[in-house]
């Protein structure tokens, strides 16, 4: 019973992220947010189910306990799908919309084990026998549960379906411990709650088109261009692309990584892309410079599945695709093999940190020919500590470096994309539309960095430097 319980709470947990992910992201915030909240409910539910156990005859509590956490389980599908829209990504929000999700059922599910070492001391000789058992059964279900969750259950069935299953086997194992335990039926309240529970999460559709390892992703048809399709992950759009048109680049920040390639000598490019998302810029490439060569490093298989499906996207000689983590896949590329590096990858809406280090930079350096450019797109505002921080980490490997940021004829946000540029030789001039920024370089640049420190793998905030 421990064990089950146990490996059910951190089940949930770990489903938790991928729930509020199209709401508040995925951060360092978001996961401190979960563990925090659900620790909290682990930590009371103890507390609380030893003192119940203690005034009341814990037969009759563990199955109404474990049909409790069932149902509680199940609602915390519609409460994240009510309440998501309605909050933020700060750190409170994140807080908040996990609590009021999760800490119950977290709570309620804990409490049983005490109830379990309640009935199990049959003498004070047992004390720490027992409760040693128990703690090792507590720890490692939540094991089984973590390693299960991350390594298997993701990847084989989407986030609502596992909590439906795990709800399920909640309530019946629930209903048949209350009826050997209680040795009586349950009450009417019970399948009352368990009713009421599974219409709830029936009720609210999935806002996923597709889950995937990483996101939940949707496709949407643009109404005013019927060939223009926009790819939303978690609750960013990330791509946008013309079925019929692939030199359409709507995105302020795809048109200004064309106009970097632009800069660069007539002819074929070999490029690398750090992150596919919706592919739009290697099928730009391929039109746009043929004979091109792109090489596309993406994390998640299923993006690729989904770009093949409905967003245009064919392999061929000239557009190549690894899956797997970006920076590993760095070992294995050629030093001097690329004329452009365009680095794309985000984990909602911020950089993965690995990919903004020194360390990480010194690799693109060296994959990079002598007058290749690099050219990263990150999301930053307000006093761009981040964007800042980036720029002082490329200054350590390269020599030239510039930045675009929005213009007068751009429309103010909290936030924006801003485009960095490095490379050791001196950067070419680049075209930009005044529509679309100004460029940053020289003693502007310096005095727009200041003193921002450097990110390492030993440091790099990049969730909490970000506006």
């Amino acid at each position: 019973m421990v064990f089950s319980t146990s490996a059910l709470v951190l089940v949930l947990e770990i489903l938790a992220g991928r729930l509020v992910a199209p709401y508040v992201g995925v951060s360092l915030e978001a996961f401190t947010g979960i563990i925090g909240t659900v620790l909290a409910g682990i930590a009371l539910g103890a507390g609380w189910g030893g003192r119940i156990a203690d005034e009341r005859d814990p037969r009759t509590l563990i199955g109404p306990a474990l049909i409790l956490g069932g149902v509680l389980s199940w609602l915390s599908v519609p409460i994240v799908s009510i309440m998501g829209p309605l909050v933020g990504s700060s750190p409170f929000d994140i807080v908040l919309l996990t609590a009021v999700a999760f800490f119950l059922p977290a709570a309620v599910l804990s409490s049983i084990s005490p109830m379990v070492a309640k009935l199990s001391l049959s003498s004070l000789e047992d004390t720490g026998s027992v409760v040693g058992g128990l703690s090792a059964a507590g720890t490692a279900g939540a094991l089984v549960g973590t390693f299960l969750t991350g390594f298997v259950l993701v990847s084989v069935a989407p986030v609502r379906t596992i909590i439906v299953v795990l709800g399920a086997c909640l309530v019946l194992l629930g209903i048949g411990v209350w009826w050997k335990l209680s040795k009586g039926k349950p009450a009417a309240s019970g399948f009352a709650g368990i009713a009421v529970g599974a219409l709830a999460i029936l009720a609210i559709p999935s806002t996923c088109d597709y889950e995937t390892d990483y996101f939940c992703a949707r496709v949407e048809i643009d109404e005013a261009r019927p060939s223009g399709r926009s790819l939303y992950l978690d609750h960013l759009r990330h791509a946008y692309v013309d079925l019929d048109d692939p030199t359409y680049l709507e995105f302020r920040y795809m048109r200004l990584f064309a106009d970097v390639a632009n800069a660069q000598p007539d002819g074929p490019l070999d490029v690398l892309y750090i992150g596919g998302g919706g592919f739009s810029l290697p099928r730009w490439m391929t039109v746009v410079r043929p004979g091109s060569t792109n090489l596309v490093l993406e994390i998640d298989d299923s993006l690729v599945e989904i770009a093949e499906a409905e967003l245009g996207l064919t392999e061929s000689d000239g557009l190549n695709i690894i899956i797997g983590d970006a920076r590993l896949a760095l070992d294995d590329l050629p030093t001097d093999g690329f004329d452009l590096i365009v680095g794309d990858a985000f984990a909602s809406d911020s950089v993965p940190w690995h990919l903004t280090t020194t360390e990480v930079i010194a690799e693109f350096q060296r994959v990079l020919r002598p007058d290749g450019i690099y050219a990263m797109n990150v999301i930053d505002g307000g006093s761009s500590d981040y964007a800042r921080a980036q720029l002082a980490t490329l200054g350590v490997s390269f020599e030239h470096l510039a930045a675009v940021q929005p213009g007068d004829l751009v429309a103010p946000r909290r936030t924006y994309n801003q485009m960095l540029l490095a490379s050791n030789a001196p950067l070419p001039v680049i075209d930009i539309d005044p529509a679309d920024g100004e460029l940053l370089a020289g003693s502007v640049l310096d005095t727009f960095v200041g003193n921002a420190e450097v990110l390492t793998d030993d440091f790099a905030p990049v969730d909490q430097l970000s506006e």
